[in-house]
């Protein structure tokens, strides 16, 4: 039988109720079966029933629900029915490939065709009937003939087959018997009995969905049936999006520093000049971070439009000749290099604008403090504790006579408040600060220093052309915000918190941060 269309199903089922007004289908399956004369019937009944319910949507039809359960012959029951059973055959096999009804045990399985489980299951059943006996090694028939012998099951089967499978076409105790032997099986087909619905019709017409320009130009939505709308209906529930870690922990870090008196600098800028990334911060123009393998520069625009000219000439002069004691770096300061674009490589480009802001503010300098969190970028070899692009957590102090103890007590007072207090710090160069000092913290998992950040007191080189005071010191650090975040979540891998390979599912299940103030447990 070709394939039937979900159109040809339908048509045939409003032609069955079309007869009368209390024309009914009463079982969809028995229907199926007389529209296919039995032919793939089941398909048919699976496609008819779609039909059906999409037809119930629209009114055409009304359904109540049915069950109908008959016997089904298992694959194995159907060539039983064909060959006979595993008894019959080995009964069968012993006279025609034995002599005198009698056959060697060792040659059982070869004259059932090979069939292990013919020969073992056979063998068992023929004795349990009194078919067959032993003696010695051979298998001896207790008949004369297989017309002595009436295989039942096969009768059994053909029965149920005869009967389309009705429960009641054997006793109970003989379809135990099949289904114990995988013979039978019980199979349940739903189906249902279909009336004719409120909107019943020869022939359905399909209503719109949705209004159109070519109906609104056609006046055709003036006759076009339309499916109702649910008005009042509940939309799916809005999920509110979820802070990625270093959202979280950025978010802590700068309620901490708010709570210590900082001011947030503005950081909106990725791309700086080199010279407030850095000669303001008095690093040479020959100093390796400027290359283009610790630096990515920018293409396009290649060069900053302004900076200011005074201040500029200013730490021209402390590059070449020095001042405030130093005697420079005694090199040929040029401009075009001081012009170049970049992405900043660090945050503190932004604190040495706002630091010259402080200094020629109307009213002259007044103590502060400054912090920044923001990405910065650096042509770095990623591994487990390195990216080239990260986040930078700073902070400034500018007051009078600030000295180093200063320095370290601010920071171990930060930390203690993230709940950090396995600091140590170690003696670094900077070009823009001195004294300097490397900041390590204990990481439990990689049980192991990890670096989180750099700190020190900038330089008097950097700090009088601004036009600060001389007596003004500014006590600096900038320290990484993905690291304490790798000690916060135990994460080893900073390439599992940032970047293409982070597990989006980390986002939603990381838990809220919250650090315990280390100086509240003592």
């Amino acid at each position: 039988m070709a394939a039937v269309t979900a159109d040809e199903i339908e048509a045939a089922l409003l032609a069955s109720l079309a007869s009368s007004e209390d024309a009914v289908i009463e079982d969809s399956y028995p229907w199926s079966v007389e529209q296919t004369a039995g032919e793939n019937a089941f398909d048919y009944h699976l496609k008819a029933i779609g039909v059906i319910k999409s037809l119930s949507a629209d009114g055409y039809t009304v359904t109540s629900d049915l069950s109908t359960s008959f016997w089904e012959l298992t694959p194995q029951g159907a060539t039983v029915v064909g060959t006979g059973t595993q008894e019959f055959q080995v009964l069968k096999a012993i006279f025609e490939k034995g002599e005198g009804g009698t056959l060697p045990m060792g040659d059982l399985q070869t004259a059932v065709g090979g069939d292990k489980d013919v020969s073992k299951v056979g063998m068992a059943n023929c004795m349990k009937e009194k078919w067959i006996k032993k003696d010695g090694a051979n298998l001896v028939s207790l008949k004369s003939s297989l017309d002595d012998v009436t295989d039942q099951v096969v009768i059994d089967l053909k029965t149920i087959q005869e009967s389309k499978g009705a429960l009641d076409a054997l006793p109970n105790k003989t379809t135990t018997a099949l289904k114990k032997r995988k013979f039978i099986k019980e199979k349940v087909i739903k189906s249902v009995k279909v009336i004719r619905g409120p909107s019943y019709a020869p022939q359905r017409v399909k209503k719109a969905a949705d209004l159109t320009k070519e109906m609104l130009d056609s006046g055709a939505w003036k006759t076009t049936p339309f499916k109702p709308y649910n008005l009042v209906t509940l939309g799916e529930p809005v999920k509110g999006g979820y802070l990625h870690p270093l959202l979280k922990v950025r978010a802590e870090f700068r309620k901490i520093l708010m709570e210590m008196g900082f001011s947030e600098m503005p950081t909106n800028k990725w791309v700086e000049s080199s010279f407030w990334n850095f000669d303001s911060l008095f690093q040479p123009q020959s100093h390796p971070a400027r290359d283009a393998h610790d630096t990515f520069f920018i293409k396009e625009p290649a060069e900053t439009v302004s900076i200011p000219e005074e201040y500029y000439e200013r730490v021209k002069t402390m590059h070449q000749s020095g001042g405030a004691g130093s005697i420079g770096y005694r090199y040929d300061f040029q401009r075009g290099e001081a012009m170049k674009n970049l992405l900043r490589t660090h945050t503190t480009a932004v604190s040495s604008q706002m630091l010259y802001k402080l200094a020629n503010q109307e009213g002259g300098f007044k103590p502060a403090r400054y912090f920044s969190i923001d990405r910065v970028f650096r042509n770095e070899t990623m591994d487990a504790t390195h990216l080239c692009e990260f986040h930078q957590v700073e902070g400034l102090v500018a007051d009078y006579n600030l000295s180093l103890g200063d320095l370290i007590g601010t920071i171990e007072t930060f930390f203690k408040k993230i709940g950090i207090t396995q600091l140590r710090f170690k003696p670094a160069f900077n070009p823009y600060t001195e004294p300097s000092m490397e900041i390590f913290g204990y990481h439990p998992d990689l049980k192991q220093w990890t670096e989180i950040g750099n700190s020190g007191m900038f330089r008097p080189e950097m700090l009088l052309p601004m036009g600060l005071p001389e007596n003004v010191r500014v006590i600096a650090w900038g320290l990484s915000l993905e690291r304490p975040t790798m000690i916060k979540y135990r994460i080893k891998n900073i390439r599992d918190l940032f970047g293409h390979k982070v597990d989006m599912a980390r986002t939603k299940t990381a838990p809220i941060c919250r650090f315990v103030d280390a100086s509240e447990q003592l």
